[in-house]
């Protein structure tokens, strides 16, 4: 005999040996029509609106020479200023690290970070 003939294999019993819910399915039909699905309309919520201004400059003193950029005036809570930062650094490619109440990113970005801060909500960004 060769490795294909499958003669000793147990069969396989059509069904579990006790399904507590085999019952049920003939009593399908016999149940109440439910509500029909709500139309899916898009249900906007407001967004939620940023800062109402804030102030980027850059500043080289007490930093061994380094520039940095500073955000300040943005008057949000500390977990919201982490989560800022975050986006901040992935979308201009440099480090930074929350000091305070300012954001403090690696290098001279204020060209750049201007309508990054406007796409996020800010009003008013002043370069300074």
């Amino acid at each position: 005999m060769g490795k294909r003939d499958k003669k000793d294999e147990p069969v396989a019993p059509a069904a579990p040996f006790h399904n507590p819910f085999a019952a049920l399915a003939a009593k399908r039909e016999a149940l109440p029509v439910g509500p029909s699905a709500p139309a899916a309309s898009p249900v906007q919520k407001p967004e939620p609106k940023g800062p109402a201004r804030a102030v980027v400059r850059m500043e080289r003193k007490g930093r061994g020479g380094k520039e940095v950029t500073v955000v300040e005036h943005l008057e949000l809570p500390a977990p919201q200023r982490e989560v800022w930062l975050k986006a901040l650094k992935n979308s201009l490619g440099c480090g930074g690290v929350v000091e305070g109440d300012a954001l403090v990113l690696q290098g001279d970005q204020r060209e750049r970070l201007p309508s990054l801060l406007e796409a996020r909500g800010v009003r008013k960004v002043t370069v300074g």
